[in-house]
């Protein structure tokens, strides 16, 4: 197994230097949000990383009690919630840590990056906890949220069906109310991710389904919270709720993670209670799938940058033609784009997380560039690592596609983040249609008026040739805006829609070029005080990573404008 570390210098600059949230309104100082990454750090190498390639040998076991998990898993879930680190980032009032949401995201990447398999059981816990938190109602908070902050149950959120994938609006799970109250559901739901564990010894499902009378499509869905084992009164465990495993997935890669198709009812009565108001299911079910968008993000910006560390260490140490290969400027370039890239997802993630902490703390008209950008964040970090880590396999060269050095790992890992919680394709038909679209391009438009004014920065001029090439990039940005706002008025949709995966990753790679700037222009700043070579040095990457970027990743922008703008016939009109 490869060695497991972290760039705890591009979390600090990120955090601490670029985006200053020790300002934020916390009492925690640099110091302390220092201790906590450090110390949580410490934890995810000796308890999370190792479960990283047990979980992918091992993988789950559909059992007649259940799923079972690797026994490795239950060593790390306890240190988990015995050392406070689920409860980090979470409102004092149910027991938690408060902490600036970057920092948190910052410590979630770290877990992630060492074992996304692993995570994604405490993730979806959180997750679902949160809709509860935000929806329940007094008793429901009451019941659930101490036993999930306490680790003796799990969530998940139950959206898919067989015959609803990405068309969740088809989704025909029954709620049918009870005389004695609750709801009887019955159904089907596939591609559960930790739909099942002997992690917890209960686990809490939100399922999507719809009441008798229910409209149809997406709007006639409702919210219930369905637990596995059916809750006494005083919050002991009863009889069986009538939620099965009946299938276990077998996956290209997150083999840890159980991927379950639950069936709801078909062995006696399952009892679900409603969850915020009747047919508000996606609405509320939305809480948990934009925190699950920016968690799939940093799934991918997480496992590329540990993609990216064991890259460079292994080309520093492999020598070939009486050298180490990273001297070879075909494997350099690899190299430094791997991390230019990798970073630069890092420091996408962590502005959405700041901009969501300044919300929080009252700074207006945030909310829609958060929206704005939280299918970037899912879109392009999941392309983007899935790119990072093809690129390792290829500098590992045969050892790349063998086991021992961990890299092809990374290659079935990330896949499923393209895929899960709205396929790629359509959080940038998201993106295009609602948060640029019907936002009249306000939020769109608000962002680039923020490139432009870094970009017209003194302290930037030093980088024309960059500069020049962003300055174009937001000019074909408004070409293309504009042009959509066209097609749009002659009902030419599909001319829209055929190029908004395209236009996605031409804003990801816009957006990530512009905050690399940023992070240069700092590094920059910071350069004539830094008192030892090996900061001097890492301040240097930081210019490397902006100048790497626009030369190998930004450029590709001009061939995505080309072939947007440039053909007039439809994609409707070309045959298959």
């Amino acid at each position: 197994m490869a060695q497991f570390r972290t760039d705890l210098d591009d979390i600090h600059f990120n955090l601490f230097e670029l985006f200053k949230v020790q300002d934020g309104q916390h009492d925690l100082a640099v110091a302390d949000l220092k201790e906590i990454i450090k110390e949580f750090e410490k934890f995810v190498a000796k308890d999370i990383y190792p479960t990283r390639e047990v979980g992918d040998v091992e993988g789950v076991q559909l059992t007649d009690e259940g799923v079972k998990v690797p026994a490795i898993f239950h060593v790390a879930n306890k240190g988990m919630y015995d050392n406070g680190w689920y409860a980090l980032g979470l409102p004092e009032s149910i027991g938690g840590m408060p902490a600036p949401e970057a920092v948190v995201l910052a410590c979630s990447s770290i877990a992630t990056g060492a074992s996304v398999a692993f995570t994604m059981y405490n993730g979806l816990t959180r997750a679902a906890m949160n809709v509860i938190l935000k929806k329940g109602n007094e008793q429901q908070n009451s019941l659930y949220i101490p036993k999930m902050m306490e680790g003796a149950w799990g969530g998940t959120m139950c959206l898919t069906e067989p015959g609803a994938g990405s068309d969740v609006g088809a989704a025909n799970t029954l709620a049918v109310p009870r005389e004695q109250g609750g709801f009887s559901i019955k159904g089907v739901k596939i591609f559960i991710s930790s739909g099942d564990s002997d992690l917890y010894e209960n686990n809490i499902h939100l399922v999507l389904a719809r009441t008798p009378e229910a409209p149809k499509g997406s709007k006639g869905l409702s919210l219930f919270i369905v637990p596995k084992t059916s809750i006494n009164e005083d919050g002991s465990l009863a009889e069986s709720n009538h939620v099965q495993c009946t299938k276990v997935e077998e996956k290209m890669g997150l083999h840890g993670s159980s991927t379950c198709e639950l069936t709801f009812g078909q062995t006696g009565e399952c009892v679900g209670h409603l969850l915020g108001d009747e047919f508000a299911g996606m609405t509320n079910m939305f809480i948990m799938m934009n925190e699950a968008r920016l968690l799939c993000g940093m799934q991918g910006e997480s496992q590329a940058n540990l993609c990216a560390l064991f890259t460079e260490q292994y080309a520093r140490e492999r020598s070939q033609f009486g050298t180490e290969i990273i001297n070879h400027p075909d494997v350099k370039r690899m190299v430094l784009k791997m991390r230019a890239e990798a970073r630069g997802m890092r420091v996408l993630n962590l502005y959405i997380a700041n901009l969501m902490d300044r919300e929080r703390e009252g700074e207006a008209d945030l909310a829609d560039e958060i929206a704005l950008l939280t299918p970037v964040s899912k879109g392009y970090c999941t392309e983007k690592a899935l790119d990072v880590a093809i690129d390792a396999v290829q500098v590992h060269g045969g050892y790349g596609y063998c086991k021992e050095y961990a890299v092809e790992q990374f290659v079935r890992d990330i896949t499923v983040a393209k895929i899960y919680e709205g396929t790629n394709g359509i959080q940038a038909i998201d993106f295009v249609l609602r948060k640029i679209l019907k936002n009249n391009g306000v939020a769109f438009n608000s962002l680039k008026k923020k490139i432009n004014e870094t970009i017209n920065l003194k302290e930037a001029a030093q980088w024309k040739e960059e500069l020049a090439l962003l300055q174009k990039n937001i000019e074909k940005a408004e070409k293309i805006v504009g042009q959509y706002g066209k097609w749009g008025m002659q009902k030419k949709y599909d001319k829209i829609l055929e190029s908004c995966f395209d236009f996605m990753m031409f804003s990801g790679r816009l957006i990530t070029a512009w905050l690399l700037l940023r992070g240069a222009i700092t590094a920059s700043a910071l350069l004539p005080s830094a008192d030892n070579e090996e900061r001097k040095k890492y301040l240097r990457s930081k210019i490397v990573d902006f100048k790497v970027y626009c030369r190998h990743c930004l450029v590709q922008n001009s061939a995505t404008s080309l072939s947007i703008l440039s053909f007039s016939e439809g994609i409707e009109n070309l045959e298959v």
